[in-house]
């Protein structure tokens, strides 16, 4: 009862949201009676196509699934755009209302049909530049991170990261394919995967992430769960990911030794996993224990930021994470730090550094703007 419950409540929501765009907008576009008759038509067949795309992955027949997921997540993309420019748009014409009389007459005549007309093309136009972003093959971002008392031969270490891919209905083996090969060319000592791989079964995704096993790094490959790996049924994709060849650490380490010198390297399952399995609970200080105090340099595997205080006080040097896509696309870049204390790039807290990945994939619409994706590659070199 609870799932129907919800699905009612949001997609009586979807038609609010889309009813508060035509009704503020489409009275002021210039396109006659058939225009408004037609934007009433798109606008419904939007709020309709939005949750069929959020379904879509329950749909086990192909390639419907898929056509209604790629369908659904664009349409969802171009609303989010059409509601915040439509938002802020209101916000302009009540200032001009409150300044009137300090304004141009002219301006106020022409700004509501000018700015109606600018809300559909700025979405259209963000929406189209996000979608060529999301598609291509996210950017290499090289970044060294001064470590205390790091050992000779662990200096230059480096860690190629990648985070969020989130293979499933818009994302296939060609998209993750290219990203390997990437990877694979940066000849990384060590290659890190911070959670949320996928978004579905393996059943349904298997062949799809099969590429990984091609992964190339002297020390290997090694994952961290995210949450939605739990959405897709976890134990089966920590299996999985294990026979592709991936090292999954769950609140555990493993200590390398590199030339001379040796280094730990740690993972937590996700700040949410409890919720799915107690047994998972994400637990920073046993992933630490027995680590022994020849390694002095210990880096922390965690999907989300917000382990970052456990991890602090657990005694890490560095912590690798993603979730938070960088935002993903403006303005939801802005609400991330009401969940996680870190949106994107480096920062520290106290003796900590953490690395917060923008993300290698996307989640939902196929969409970034001011967000790109990356593959980090990460020198740890000597603090000054």
């Amino acid at each position: 009862m609870r799932p129907i419950l919800f699905l009612s409540a949001f997609f009586s929501l979807i038609l609010v949201l889309h009813g508060y765009i035509g009704i503020r907008l489409l009275s002021d576009l210039p396109i006659g009676f058939n225009g408004h008759l037609t934007g009433i038509f798109l606008l419904i067949i939007s709020s309709l196509l939005i949750p069929l795309g959020m379904l879509a992955r329950f749909i086990k027949r192909q390639p419907l699934s898929d056509v209604l997921a790629w369908v659904g997540l664009l349409a969802m993309g171009l609303f989010s755009s059409l509601l915040v420019l439509t938002f802020l748009r209101d916000v302009a014409l009540m200032l001009m209302s409150l300044f009137s009389k300090t304004l141009p007459s002219h301006l106020i005549e022409v700004f509501p049909m000018w700015s109606a007309v600018s809300v559909p093309v700025l979405a259209l136009t963000v929406t189209l530049i996000g979608f060529i972003n999301a598609r291509a093959r996210a950017s290499v971002v090289h970044i060294d991170i001064p470590i205390a008392q790091l050992p000779d031969g662990l200096h230059g270490f480096t860690i190629v990261q990648i985070s969020d891919i989130h293979v499933g209905p818009t994302i296939k083996r060609n998209y993750l394919q290219a990203i390997i090969e990437k990877v694979n060319s940066l000849n990384a000592d060590l290659i890190a995967i911070t959670g949320d791989m996928v978004d579905g079964n393996v059943e349904t995704l298997a062949k799809h992430t099969s590429g990984l096993a091609d992964l190339r790094a002297r020390h290997g490959s090694y994952f961290v769960t995210g949450n939605h790996e739990y959405y897709s049924g976890a134990h089966a994709w920590i299996t999985e990911f294990r026979r592709l060849g991936l090292q999954v650490l769950m609140n555990e380490h493993v200590v390398l030794k590199h030339d001379d010198a040796e280094i730990v390297i740690a993972g937590v399952t996700d700040y949410s996993a409890h919720q799915f399995d107690p047994a998972h609970r994400s637990d920073p200080v046993a992933a630490i224990h027995g680590a022994p105090d020849s390694a002095s340099t210990r880096v922390l595997l965690a999907h989300q930021p917000r382990s970052a205080a456990l991890a602090s006080r657990a005694g890490f040097d560095l912590q690798l994470s993603g979730h938070t896509h960088g935002g993903q696309f403006w303005p939801w870049n802005l609400f991330v730090p009401l969940q996680q204390p870190f949106t994107a790039g480096l920062n520290r807290l106290e003796n900590l550094w953490i690395y917060t990945s923008r993300g290698t994939g996307y989640w939902g619409p196929p969409k970034r703007f001011g967000a790109p994706s990356e593959i980090t590659k990460i020198r740890l070199v000597p603090a000054l």
